[in-house]
């Protein structure tokens, strides 16, 4: 027969149990790779409008895209970080551009 600080220790050990379990999700970065045909004004677009980010941010990551080959456009968890890649897919093949972006785990 159980009693009831039986039970109660039970469910303090469970609960215990599930605390330590549960680990922050992992981040994973977006990033924009160079090409010779996409526009810049394009890019600064993309940055703006599927990143949410400020003019000058944008034109910042837009010169790192360019002039070292990558850029990262944000840190998110692993879903978000896949939308946000179709996002920008999506608009780049819809305005004829071949703007490559890429997810990559954060360390």
């Amino acid at each position: 027969m159980t009693t009831a600080t039986q039970i109660q220790e039970q469910i303090s050990l469970n609960q215990q149990t599930a605390k330590e379990e549960v680990s922050t999700p992992k981040k994973y970065g977006v990033f924009l790779l160079n090409d010779h045909y996409t526009p810049m004004d394009f890019v600064v677009d993309i940055l703006q409008n599927v990143f949410r980010l400020p003019k000058t941010q944008a034109v910042t990551i837009m010169l790192q895209v360019h002039h070292e080959g990558k850029g990262l456009c944000g840190r998110y968890t692993k879903d978000v970080a896949q939308t946000k890649q179709q996002q920008v897919l999506n608009a780049a093949v819809n305005a004829g551009h071949p703007l490559m972006c890429v997810v990559e785990e954060l360390v």
